[in-house]
């Protein structure tokens, strides 16, 4: 009489499903870190705050106005002459131009009025105000 082994050999399977799920995962996981990395083309500046400010990621020109009055669009410095030929070079360049400016808390608030008017001159008038939440994050 013969006898059957107990140890029956069972081929190795490959589960695929979970590996699917953890590369969904990952790539969540990925694209969410992602939407907080936001490039800031501009300077370093102490910002007011707000509790309702909302985020927006849109593609705009920054301009900074820093506590001692000094202009910048984007990194570069401009001077108040300057600034309304500036403006009215990145006009023509996009005819729908968003602007955000941001003026650092100490800054005097006639160049932030002139900074406006200048911009209401050109004829750009999507301008934003950035801010810092209470947290302590840029808006």
């Amino acid at each position: 009489m013969k006898l059957e082994s107990m140890n029956v050999e069972k081929k190795p399977k490959i589960m695929i499903i979970p590996m699917i799920d953890i590369i969904f995962f990952l790539l969540v996981f990925f694209m969410m870190s992602m939407l907080s990395m936001v490039v800031q083309k501009s300077i370093n500046l102490n910002l007011p705050q707000t509790a309702t400010a909302k985020v927006n990621v849109e593609q705009t020109l920054p301009i900074s106005i820093t506590s001692d009055g000094t202009i910048y669009v984007e990194k570069e410095k401009i001077s108040k002459d300057d600034f309304r030929r500036r403006m009215e070079i990145e006009k023509g360049r996009n005819p729908d131009l968003s602007v955000v400016l941001r003026a650092d808390s100490k800054s005097e608030h006639g160049d932030f009025v002139f900074v406006l008017d200048q911009l209401k001159s050109v004829g750009i008038s999507k301008v934003g105000i950035a801010t810092e939440s209470k947290t302590g994050q840029n808006q």
